[in-house]
């Protein structure tokens, strides 16, 4: 067992795939990744670089000395300058090349987006699965009328399927976003220590042309397409409260969804999975407590409360460049990252073994139906040749009688009974029951649902098919 503090995160929370991204070993050498394309392209453009020094940097690209740097930045405080000295070590013939003309930021800034670049693909592969299991579930209880609620109060009915949909509706919204943000992702570049490329246009002897195509070739070697136009020494961090921003939104969508999943789970009509051996609580062992749920819950909450971080930072830059960015970006960033990447796993996690639990949901309607029917068993009794306005106030008086049956007393709803026995509704116990079937209130909520993931999921779906299949299984 550890002695010393362990981010829940690491041990408990996160993804492999999305701790790998953000590990430090990624960061370094995705630095000396970047020192590499900057010499090619400097070479390419007749700076006199030789192959020989560029293939000796490839040759340490991934066999960082971090001893080297380790000692090196308890001497400088600077990390970036201690790996270029590190990296210097292992290619001497390179030295004198490594970060030529470039500043930290160069390093810094462009393995952040590269990385958040990577991660947000990583969030919309696991996006695209949960939307996959959860619109399977939809389409298999789409026709399973159930009580709606409005103010967490009876509403009219709806389905089983209809309800997952609007939880479906949030996450399209959210895909729409992080795709939209991916493809507008662009590559600080190199645009030195101020951002004018100074250094650039001194190495090129002044020339603009070759100072713009460095830029241009640099990003595309790193597979970005555009760079941004102008920046200070860093890239706008307004984009880094933009990506937040967007992780916020699916951890506002999973939260709903799994609120919804909670009550209903305290209402035993639908239920997380629950372990074989799983414990619901420590002194009580008849409990089977939502834990999937309030997980996310907790875990999206931090991830929206974290977007007040960047947006702090991005408000309170100084002209080119100001360090009070730095620590906080090397928290915020990655743990909102590693907070969304475990909010989605388990999401995929619920929606793909979810309990229904038909009798209890239609003990519910059985309940409820009879107040919401009243208006089809009046319209019967008129047509049978009573008085529309008569037969409203004897309603309103049944009601009144039923519901006070129900919460005073606690016996079952008798207000078909009550209607059945007045005389004035002319109407049979069989006939009123006729008019009780649940799939004469659930509208278009079926045909609703078909459409939804027809016209809008499967599409998703047919052009990410060889993203899906994802599996999960929790650590905790």
């Amino acid at each position: 067992m550890a002695s010393l503090y362990e981010n829940p995160l690491i041990s408990r929370y996160a993804s492999e795939e999305m701790l790998k991204l953000f590990s430090p070993d990624t960061k370094f050498k995705t630095w000396r990744k970047l020192w590499i394309a900057l010499a090619e392209a400097q070479k390419e453009l007749g700076l006199p670089i030789t192959d020989e020094q560029i293939e000796e940097m490839k040759k340490f690209q991934n066999n960082i000395n971090y001893e080297v740097a380790k000692d090196m930045e308890k001497k400088t405080r600077h990390d970036v300058m201690s790996h270029v000295h590190a990296y210097g070590k292992q290619c001497p013939k390179a030295r004198p090349i490594i970060h030529l003309g470039a500043t930290s930021a160069y390093v810094g800034d462009n393995t952040d987006l590269i990385i958040m670049y990577d991660a947000l693909k990583i969030v919309r592969k696991k996006l695209i699965n949960c939307i996959d299991r959860l619109s399977k579930f939809a389409y298999e209880y789409k026709d399973m009328a159930t009580l709606g609620f409005t103010h967490f109060q009876p509403a009219q009915l709806t389905t089983v399927g209809k309800r997952a949909t609007l939880w479906l509706m949030d996450l399209l919204l959210d895909l729409e976003d992080i795709e939209g943000l991916i493809s507008k992702m662009m590559f600080r570049g190199v645009k030195g220590t101020t951002g004018t490329q100074a250094s650039y246009l001194k190495l090129f002897d002044g020339n603009h042309e070759k100072v713009k195509k460095l830029d241009e070739l640099v990003a595309k070697n790193l597979g970005f397409q555009k760079t941004f136009p102008v920046s200070g020494q860093t890239y706008t961090r307004k984009l880094d409260y933009k990506v937040l921003a967007v992780l916020s939104g699916i951890a506002q969508s999973l939260h709903k969804m799994t609120n919804d999943i909670r009550l209903l789970q305290h209402l035993k009509e639908v239920e997380e999975p629950f372990g074989e051996k799983q414990i619901g609580s420590s002194a009580m062992a008849y409990k089977r407590n939502p834990m999937r749920s309030e997980r996310i819950a907790s875990l999206a909450r931090y991830v929206i409360a974290n977007t007040q971080n960047p947006a702090n930072t991005a408000a309170t830059q100084w002209f080119e460049r100001t360090l009070d960015d730095s620590a906080n970006r090397r928290i915020s960033i990655p743990e909102s990252f590693l907070c969304i990447d475990s909010i989605i796993e388990i999401a995929i996690n619920i929606s793909s073994s979810l309990v229904v639990y038909p009798r209890v949901i239609e003990k519910r309607i059985r309940e409820e139906l009879p107040f919401m029917a009243t208006e089809n068993i009046m319209m019967e009794a008129v047509k049978k040749g009573g008085d529309r306005q008569e037969l409203h106030e004897k309603i309103r008086i049944h009601s009144m009688a039923a519901g006070k049956v129900v919460k005073e007393e606690g016996r079952e709803n008798d207000l078909l009974t009550r209607i059945a026995q007045d005389h004035a509704f002319n109407l049979s116990m069989v006939e009123i029951e006729s008019l009780m079937d649940a799939k004469l209130f659930i509208g278009r909520a079926p045909q609703q649902v078909e459409e939804f993931i027809e016209e809008h999921i499967k599409p998703i779906l047919e052009a990410n098919s060889c993203i899906l299949g994802v599996d999960v299984e929790l650590k905790v």
